[in-house]
């Protein structure tokens, strides 16, 4: 079911919500969380789609937030409920605010909209602010959730994520590692449980998540990490390839193509692995399963990063 609004205020909206869950049947007893998401036009659906399938196994109230150009002489609030078949195991608002509407308190828009006495997640899929958990909306949140992924300068944007941590934040590209960081954990745990003396990552100049295995791997080992950016050309997108340096030979975990990896070992015969790129909606549903600060991930984007040389490519050449 699907109910706009439009030219509306929150309070008639938190009354439109009463009445569509009487006339629908649905209740808001089973929600676990309110999930706040700041995007623009143009990616709403995308959005949408992820939390409607995380609300799967995170049942939850989803309000979308987009803030127009602010060239509307009038301000404007309008709205759209979405429940049911529309809106998977959660309830969607969708707030569209105009003019000088979106320069005010934006927490003040979404304060009456909130479940009560439940946590608070916010998601900024595309556009991110300076110091989110600063912000009218990241204050109010335990949890706060940016894609550097989305940025025109992915390895910039995930450099620059340690001067502003604070905990509660995380990154949907920190997310993305899980399968490597299992898989890396796994080899590890394994004969001949030789230390690791050195480590080399690759990846694509569009995966920032390629230079957060590395700080993973510095902060973890304490080993030295050489870690670079490969061109398009050689490969187009995320992580190519970890290699692990021990007395007997080299580990190699590497990715020949997009969705599949091999692993090769010495003395082993070599093993092919399903290893596809995660979904959004995977990604999305991992970080909702804990409200509570990711601390290693504060590490690894603070003192791992502080420990990382530069990628080679970035490096001075001699003169």
């Amino acid at each position: 079911m699907i109910v706009d609004l439009p030219d509306t205020t929150v309070s008639k909206i938190s009354r439109a919500l009463v009445s569509v869950r009487e006339e629908g049947g649905a209740v808001a007893l089973g929600r676990v969380l309110t999930l706040i998401i700041l995007t623009r036009e143009g990616a709403v659906e995308e959005v949408i789609e992820a939390a409607n399938d995380a609300s799967r196994e995170h049942p939850m109230r989803v309000i979308v937030l987009m803030i127009g150009d602010g060239l509307e002489a009038d301000p404007r609030l309008d709205a759209q409920i979405r429940v049911g078949g529309d809106a998977g195991a959660s309830e969607v608002v969708t707030l569209r605010v105009f003019g000088d509407a979106g320069n005010s308190n934006l927490e003040s828009l979404v304060t009456g909209l909130l479940l009560p006495d439940a946590p608070v997640v916010v998601w900024w899929p595309n556009r991110t602010p300076e110091g989110i958990s600063k912000t009218s909306i990241g204050r109010i949140a335990q949890r706060r959730i940016t894609d550097a992924a989305t940025k025109a300068d992915p390895s910039a944007f995930v450099a620059g994520l340690g001067g502003q941590y604070a905990p509660g934040d995380t990154d949907l590209s920190w997310t993305r590692l899980t399968r490597w960081r299992e898989q890396l954990a796994a080899i590890l745990d394994q004969p001949p449980y030789e230390p690791v003396t050195a480590v080399r990552v690759r990846g694509a100049s569009d995966s920032p998540s390629t230079a957060l295995l590395a700080a993973w791997l510095r902060l973890t080992l304490d080993v030295p990490v050489d870690w670079d950016y490969l061109d398009p050309a050689e490969w187009p997108h995320g992580i190519k390839s970890v290699a692990l340096e021990r007395a007997s030979g080299e580990v190699l975990l590497e990715r020949p193509t997009p969705g599949r990896a091999t692993l090769t070992q010495p003395g082993q015969p070599s093993h092919e692995l399903a290893f596809p790129r995660r979904t959004l909606r995977e990604c999305l549903a991992e970080e909702l399963r804990r409200l509570d600060p990711d601390v290693l991930y504060g590490r690894v984007i603070t003192e791992g990063w502080e420990l990382l040389d530069p990628p080679a490519t970035k490096e001075t050449p001699d003169v």
